[in-house]
């Protein structure tokens, strides 16, 4: 039986994991290098030490409804996308709510993780941690890897000839970034388009002489503000729509989504994208376009070389006088702290069962948690994961044997190896992958059940935003504030907007009971499917329990 838990990282995934531990009534010691929680979300100015850190002006991508832990909701007075600054102070506040704090030793290295002599029996790891130069050896039953997918800076220069050898300007990662400062009057080339170069390439357009952002990759610019002046997440993340993709042929599915995307701005006449392509990636981005319009950024295809001054691109065109080369080319994960025998098999998380266990260990006693791209928040699928890796330690849960588990990781296993500037097309739809793990751990919703017990929640489960709470409706963790949190979500997300109120006498409930009677029979239709069919990526041992 698994008691002692060692949890390595104090971001969103450490967090959540001490957490889930203690829910479990298991003894978490979480190791943290830094001084402090937060992880990548705890802003600093210095570049000098290895930790990477979000930039000064980056804004969420996800909605706090749409990634919000699933028993701890953002204060309503806290806008919809948040700054770095008000993140940290929500992992503060989880931290404190549920005494996490006392858990976690700071400034603690993890030097080495390695198996016990008796791991084929026991399950049990040998931990080397130092602090203060002191070096101090534990044993725990169970590990739990929270140091994310954002470690190692990916700088391909050898990928652009002359780079190194030719270029006189300088050149960077990203991982440098912090402000406009360094940049202002000055010719900048932005490499990659994911949403850090896009994000960059808008900031730094303000105050250079000129920014080119490179691609050689097919980009649809999606807006954080959709219909009615929603956040895009809630109003797209859905289970109906998800019930559609599923239902209707991907031809179609795709045909539909690349129209709503144009419906915004043509993207083929930015040079963005082609209906026609079938590789491409999504960014969220609402100022790109206007940048890209008024010449502020100016979109170039990959380079092919660089001279002393300049960049030679794929097309033949050629950008003089440039200053700065900013790479935004992603990130390497890597674990140095296991031992060889585990770290080598790790090639990418489709190395790992459900994206979290090693399938070659005797003993499932090693969990990576959120090494994971997902549709939607990381943050909601690192806490779901979480949540059955901690079920599993304490006997709740049980995996398959191990050769089911790993016949499972090479169905799923691409034939190549990706580099991170590709991880884009990896990207696992949140609504499968979050409803794969709830299963697994028991606490998935059942819409039809719903329809039966408490028709309003089904609806607003069915139809409304896939939100984090769903998953404390059932099962082990059932959180008795999960319904009203569903059916207040959007209440929530408008209170930040209620300074000041106009008059508006529509009344637009009745349209929305007309709504709700209409589209019970979808939902009942759905529900029974979505229970008699799997959906992909499903497996016959999800939901497993002892």
């Amino acid at each position: 039986m698994v008691r002692r838990v060692a949890v390595i990282g104090a971001g969103v995934g450490g967090l959540v994991s001490v957490k889930c531990c203690l829910d479990e009534g298991l003894e978490p010691i979480c190791f943290e290098s830094s001084e402090d929680i937060g992880g990548v979300w705890r802003y600093t100015d210095s570049t000098d030490d290895s930790r990477v850190s979000v930039y000064r002006s980056i804004v969420t991508n996800t909605s706090k409804e749409m990634s919000c832990f699933s028993d701890f909701p953002y204060p309503e007075d806290f806008p919809s996308y948040l700054p770095h600054s008000l993140v940290l102070e929500y992992f503060r506040m989880y931290a404190r709510h549920f005494s996490l704090l006392r858990h976690i030793r700071f400034q603690t290295t993890v030097l080495s993780v390695r198996k016990r002599p008796d791991f084929t029996t026991s399950g049990q790891w040998e931990v080397v941690t130092e602090t203060d130069g002191v070096r101090e050896s534990h044993v725990f039953d169970a590990v739990m890897v929270c140091t994310g997918h954002f470690q190692e800076p990916y700088l391909p220069l050898a990928s652009f000839p002359g780079i190194e050898s030719r270029f006189k300007g300088q050149h960077l990662h990203s991982r440098e970034y912090r402000d406009v400062e360094a940049f202002r009057g000055k010719r900048v080339l932005v490499v990659g388009i994911g949403n850090t170069g896009g994000d960059l390439s808008v900031e730094l357009s303000r105050v250079a002489a000129k920014v080119f952002l490179s691609t050689r990759s097919n980009t649809w610019v999606i807006s954080r503000v959709s219909d009615h002046g929603f956040p895009c997440d809630m109003v797209g993340t859905t289970r109906f729509n998800h019930f559609l993709d599923w239902l209707l042929p991907s031809a179609l599915t795709r045909r539909i989504r690349f129209r709503k995307f144009n419906s915004w701005f043509n993207h083929t006449n930015y040079g963005l994208a082609s209906s026609k392509s079938s590789k491409f990636k999504m960014i969220i981005n609402e100022e790109l376009p206007f940048c890209l319009l008024s010449g502020t950024v100016v979109l170039k295809p990959n380079v092919k070389e660089f001279t002393e001054n300049s960049a030679v691109f794929e097309d033949g065109t050629t950008e003089e006088n440039i200053d700065v080369v900013l790479f935004a080319t992603g990130y390497n994960f890597s674990f140095p702290f296991l031992e060889e025998s585990v770290r080598s098999v790790i090639d990418d998380n489709r190395s790992l069962y459900k994206c979290i266990f090693p399938p070659q260990l005797e003993k499932p006693t090693l969990a990576i948690i959120g090494l994971i791209q997902l549709t939607g928040s990381i943050m909601v699928g690192s806490e779901m994961q979480a949540r059955w890796v901690t079920g599993v330690f304490a006997g709740w849960n049980k995996l398959p044997p191990p050769s089911r588990m790993m016949a499972d990781v090479l169905k799923r296993k691409p034939p190549v190896k990706r580099n991170p500037s590709e991880r884009e097309n990896l990207k696992m739809s949140f609504i499968s992958y979050t409803d794969e793990i709830a299963a697994c751990a028991g606490v998935k919703p059942s819409v039809l059940w719903l329809l039966l017990t408490d028709p309003q929640l089904a609806l607003a489960v069915f139809f409304g935003p896939c939100s984090p709470y769903q998953f404390r409706l059932v099962g082990r963790g059932k959180w008795s504030g999960a319904r009203a949190a569903i059916l207040t979500q959007w209440q929530r997300t408008l209170k930040p907007l209620r300074t000041r109120v106009v008059d508006d006498n529509s009344d637009s409930s009745s349209g929305w009971r007309w709504m709700c009677l209409l589209a019970l029979p979808a939902a009942l239709t759905a529900g029974f499917l979505f229970s008699k069919y799997p959906q992909p990526g499903s497996s016959p041992w999800a939901g497993t329990q002892l």
